[in-house]
């Protein structure tokens, strides 16, 4: 059995070890979600904009051209390193790197006129408290926009999606689904302005290589998805190489 360790410190191990993996994975750095993204923040052009829980940048990189500075913040050193070097290959200027835990977030009140997270919240153990954090650094009259994949509503599908989730990332901490999405912003101070959601296509082995999964666990997600009933493996759209969607959402607010 290996060693105990927070989950900040499983985070910062298997996000580290597969950063660069992230920068080019077309599944974070493709979608029309980014394009949306920037369109947002092209309402802020001498703003400054705080992308938490970057990842590969992808989502810092489509801001930056439209804002006077963002902040990429990611709790993962290697991964954080990764966007800087990129950012300077983009001649991105005004995009800066900070490290740090989504749910302490090192900047004063009403601070950015844009707050964005993109495919990383569902990684986050004190979801509640990371979004209140995101409102108490977002300004009067900012945007916040939320985009991460999500739960079904369903609970039997829920509980596919939970468990091979937890098999491919041990930092996997809950997927929510859309209606638990916005009580948990109403509760954190945000209104809730739009939403929207699509299908994210995943090709199986291509998204269990980019976390490093062990085979076992590999197998393991292979058997989960050859026992699914069939109204689970219709919902996810599984394929004979257990491939499959899975939601994604777009939420926009402010507060």
């Amino acid at each position: 059995m290996t060693a105990a360790r927070n989950h900040d410190k499983v985070i910062s191990e298997q996000f580290g070890s597969t950063a660069a993996a992230y920068l080019t994975s077309t599944v974070h750095a493709q979608g029309a979600d980014l394009q949306q993204l920037a369109d947002y923040a092209a309402r802020f052009p001498q703003g400054r904009a705080l992308d938490v829980g970057c990842g590969g940048g992808h989502a810092s990189f489509a801001i930056a051209p439209q804002v006077a500075q963002v902040v990429a913040y990611d709790l993962a050193s290697e991964m954080l390193e990764v966007v800087r070097q990129a950012a300077v290959a983009r001649g991105l200027e005004n995009l800066s790197v900070k490290r740090g835990s989504a749910d302490q977030l090192p900047f004063e009140d009403n601070s950015f006129d844009l707050v964005c997270t993109r495919y990383s919240a569902h990684h986050w153990k004190d979801l509640p408290h990371a979004l209140s954090e995101m409102a108490r650094v977002l300004k009067p009259g900012g945007k916040c926009v939320v985009i991460d994949t999500a739960s079904p509503e369903d609970v039997l599908a829920d509980t596919y999606l939970q468990s091979i989730e937890l098999l491919r990332d041990t930092s996997h901490v809950r997927n929510r689904s859309l209606s638990a999405w916005v009580a948990l912003l109403a509760q954190a101070g945000f209104k809730v302005t739009a939403n929207n959601g699509w299908k994210l296509a995943l090709q199986f082995d291509t998204w269990v290589a980019r976390m490093r999964t062990p085979s076992e666990r590999v197998v393991a997600i292979k058997s989960l998805w050859d026992a699914a009933p069939s109204e689970v493996s219709t919902y996810f759209g599984v394929q004979a190489d257990y491939s499959f969607s899975i939601d994604s959402v777009l939420i926009e607010c402010g507060k």
